[in-house]
């Protein structure tokens, strides 16, 4: 095979240990240096060092867990890196020591036989992990608030049976109210209610008159507490989130022209892909690596399954949840397109593939700098 890098290497990344082989020809033989390194910044900088004097162009290694992370910010902007998919470059199976991994990276590396991983620049790195720890603190909002719901019923309390949003800004000063002395008033109600709730004044007085015992109080003040906390550690996330975005504004407006993306979901389309296309080279590259393309298991000319392959969990979530914000539009094409497929093959799949011609379309949007405009046919 055709020699590609002449001087590289491999990395065989852990917690606490680096093992790396480097690879060049000399006087026509292929010569190697195998060494480990400690994954203190002492030992990445002996590490630097050590690929230096070894004039390495290009290194190569795989993206184990986090403990990838810091070794590629170290070495970024010294040598040519490579992150590769583990599942794509196994060794072969009864020979694997972390010594023979470096060399086994390495070598496929020499001969380009390594595929590189989409690894965003730095300023888009900071903005995937607020969107990402924003998505994680919403879940866990979402869980206490079915948890004090959960409370309440258990005590007859049917507040949820009456209002439409136990957390909007009504159910919130009842909730308020109820937890600071155990009961609401008549007339504290009256302050309460908002709009329309107000006609229901008497359903709401009687959904409270339950049996909060101090056990119930006490556990539902903790869990207020924990529920307003998270709330104003969101907002905290999204005001940094809205300054991250701010050298991509063009590319979020351009987004949000297309039915069922708001803010934070074009701040996760952009976390998550970036704005260069170009890595991706096709739509199709795209929809595989976020995981909406059809799957292949064929043998002896039968088709077992078309199971979507592995992708990106947080990106296609995210398109998942716009595909169906669009899909509930009774006029938009994209909603037409969707129950036409749901009732063929159903909802579950029919969301799947409005998800994947979504991010087609967002790919040619952010590659043409274009808004969204409605299709003439679908």
């Amino acid at each position: 095979m055709d020699v590609i890098y002449p001087r590289c290497a491999g990395l065989d990344v852990h917690a606490e240990t680096i093992v790396a082989c480097a690879l060049w020809e000399e006087d026509g033989h292929i010569q190697k240096d195998i060494q480990t390194f400690s994954t203190f910044s002492k030992g990445l900088g002996d590490l630097l060092e050590w690929l230096e004097e070894h004039g390495v162009t290009h290194v190569a290694m795989e993206s184990t867990g986090v403990y990838w992370k810091p070794v590629f910010a170290f070495l970024e902007g010294y040598v040519d890196l490579t992150l590769a998919n583990p599942q794509r470059i196994k060794n072969v199976p009864g020979r694997k020591t972390d010594v023979s991994d470096a060399e086994w990276i390495a070598k496929l590396l020499r001969h380009g036989l390594v595929e590189k991983s989409f690894v965003p620049p730095a300023d888009i790195r900071e903005l995937r992990d607020f969107t990402r720890l924003r998505k994680k603190w919403v879940g866990q909002l979402t869980s206490e608030k079915n948890r004090i719901q959960k409370v309440l019923e258990s005590s007859n309390v049917k507040l949820g049976s009456v209002l439409s949003d136990l957390f909007g800004v009504s159910g919130k000063d009842i909730l308020a109210r109820l937890l600071e002395k155990g009961y609401v008033d008549k007339d504290e109600l009256d302050q309460c209610l908002r709009g329309r709730l107000k006609k229901k004044k008497q359903a709401v007085y009687d959904s409270l008159l339950g049996t909060l015992t101090e056990h119930e109080l006490r556990l539902l003040r903790l869990l207020w507490k924990h529920v307003e906390e998270l709330e104003r550690l969101i907002e905290e996330v999204d005001q940094h989130i809205d300054r991250l975005l701010e050298p991509y504004r063009e590319e979020v407006n351009l987004l949000m022209t297309m039915p069922g993306v708001k803010k934070q979901t074009a701040a996760v389309i952009i976390a998550e892909m970036g704005t260069d296309m170009s890595v991706f080279e096709t739509p199709e590259r795209a929809a595989s690596w976020t995981g909406l393309s059809p799957g292949n298991h064929e043998s002896a000319g039968k088709r077992k399954s078309t199971r979507t392959t592995k992708g990106n969990p947080h990106l296609r979530s995210a398109l998942c949840e716009a595909a169906w914000s669009a899909a509930r539009s009774k006029t938009h094409p994209l909603s037409r397109k969707f129950w036409s497929l749901a009732a063929r093959c159903g909802k579950k799949k029919a969301l799947i593939a409005i998800a994947r011609r979504m991010l087609v379309i967002i790919f040619c949007m952010i590659s043409r700098k274009e808004p969204f405009r409605q299709p003439q046919l679908i």
